[in-house]
């Protein structure tokens, strides 16, 4: 086992990039963030700058290296976790990207996904990718990427070219472009990658014509993935762990057994359900993902996306102007007995499982004269708890074993209110951790794991420890009543009936 105490984990996120310095117990010690600009060309479209990303990851690492006594001499590894699905192509030869790096919750390749549905392609996608096909997943922004950019396409295929989701991207750079290479939880999402064989699959990639030699490496959660540039810290050190970011929620919530179940509310909210060594199909709209890839044994779960979660919360404090923070819904939450009838639904970017339509927009119904700021506050954050509503009961309908308790976390989590809401709603105890940085955990513990912090995924289990459970309070008639409304209200802005 290393001597040296620490373990640094980088947390790059939709809205913000953040560094933690955790002990070997798991709890943090110093921590620094950076929030990330949000870029709209034209509706539908989110891009961020893959620049700004990297220049935000250094310095938020220094900033918290600073606060350690001995700074990297004092690390023992990093851990990576990282926003999704995110797609970045870059020159291998200067590590310059091409373009902007097109965000998981951009539409633009949606056209080409209706294509391929109408096609009659989405069981052959399915059955190989556990996902469905939806611009949501990095493939359609990758055949974006080549087929937009001048000659981008020419020099994929001559092998100039690198793609990566933003893990891979960080890894580049950390290393010194000395090493393109990415895990298979974020190979996962790629719509790309066969989760049964672990691969590359070629009938993927011919399905959305990307040259194999645009692809990184993909290596086990964790492994020893290279070291850092000398001159970036001070001193090399090793990048032993990598997971996309809700993959690195589940670990750090210990979601370890079958049945274990997560739900991390960031910009976003994702659920995930630990299923086992193997895959279950979903005949409910949901996807079928890796949970994580340790000594290339597979750990599989179900998971539910929801595109726009405390992206709502931010939507009125930026667009609305009805707050000016975040924490400030709480308080306005408990101002009035109820919405008084409104329903915010929150389809900025379309609606996410277990309904993947991608036109549909959002709306804020029932509002009568006596509707106020706080009625709209609070429909805000009730939306969230439907949408986790709405895939729990997916979930259950697939047949996933019934939880005792849904884990949370994310910056919502910190909102009693909303927890307890979120208990009623779902007829289920909600349990917050004592750390709720727990992407970040999540992607020390992997990093821990590789060079011997922590013996098993069992020691892992045995540190995650709750701070307070919601227990569910609300009667069936009135919690049926308010679910009822939710799903008429979500009926009228689909783009589509079913």
């Amino acid at each position: 086992m290393t001597a040296q105490p620490y373990l640094l984990a980088i947390d790059q996120g939709t809205t913000s990039t953040r560094a933690i310095l955790f002990d070997r117990q798991g709890v943090p010690q110093h921590s620094a963030q950076r929030e990330l600009a949000q870029i709209y060309p034209q509706d539908g479209w989110v891009e961020h700058d893959p620049e700004e990303i990297w220049q935000a990851t250094v310095v938020v690492c220094r900033q918290t290296l600073s606060e350690q006594a001995g700074q990297a001499d004092s690390v023992a590894a990093i851990g990576i976790a990282n926003q999704r699905e995110t797609s970045i192509i870059w020159r291998r030869t200067d590590g310059k990207p091409i373009h902007n790096a097109i965000v998981w919750q951009d539409r633009r390749g949606a056209e080409l996904c209706r294509r391929l549905t109408a096609d009659g392609y989405e069981d052959l996608v399915r059955g190989k990718s556990g996902l469905r096909i939806d611009p949501y997943f990095s493939a359609s922004k990758i055949a974006w990427l080549l087929d937009t950019i001048r000659g981008a396409r020419q020099a994929a295929e001559r092998g100039e070219l690198a793609f990566g989701t933003v893990d891979s991207f960080l890894l580049w750079r950390l290393t010194g472009g000395r090493v393109h290479a990415t895990d298979a939880t974020n190979a996962a999402r790629t719509l790309l990658f066969n989760i049964h064989s672990q691969t590359w699959d070629g009938d993927l990639l011919e399905l959305f014509h990307i040259p194999r030699e645009l692809l990184p490496e993909v290596h086990d959660n964790c492994s020893a993935f290279g070291v850092t540039a000398p001159e970036l810290f001070g001193s090399e050190i090793s990048i032993t762990g990598m997971a996309g970011d809700q993959q690195a929620a589940a670990m750090g919530q210990a979601c370890l057994q079958p049945a274990t179940i997560k739900a991390t509310y960031g910009t976003g909210c994702f659920m995930l359900q630990n299923t086992g060594e193997k895959p279950v199909v979903s005949n409910n709209r949901l996807v079928t993902t890796l949970a994580y890839r340790l000594e290339g044994r597979s750990t599989y779960a179900l998971e539910g996306s929801i595109f726009n979660a405390g992206s709502a919360v931010q939507w009125l404090r930026d667009g609305l102007n009805l707050i000016d923070r975040a924490d400030e819904t709480e308080t306005h939450a408990r101002r009035v007995a109820d919405t008084g009838g409104v329903y915010l639904v929150p389809a900025f970017t379309g609606l996410g499982a277990p309904y993947w339509d991608p036109a549909a927009r959002g709306a804020i119904l029932g509002l009568t004269r006596d509707s106020g700021i706080s009625h709209i506050v609070r429909a805000a954050l009730e939306s969230v708890c439907y949408q986790t509503r709405d895939l729990l009961t997916a979930m259950a309908r697939d047949g996933a074993a019934k939880p005792s308790a849904l884990r949370v976390d994310g910056g919502m989590a910190g909102n009693d209110w909303f927890l307890q809401f979120l208990a009623d709603i779902l007829d289920l105890p909600v349990a917050r951790p004592a750390t709720l940085e727990t992407t970040a955990l999540g992607a020390a513990f992997l990093a821990g794991l590789q060079i011997g912090f922590y013996r098993s995924l069992e020691d892992i289990s045995e540190r995650w420890t709750c701070a307070r459970t919601f227990d569910p309070a609300l009667d069936a008639a009135s919690r049926e009543r308010l679910y009822a409304g939710w799903c008429d209200a979500v009926r009228r802005v689909r783009s589509f009936d079913e």
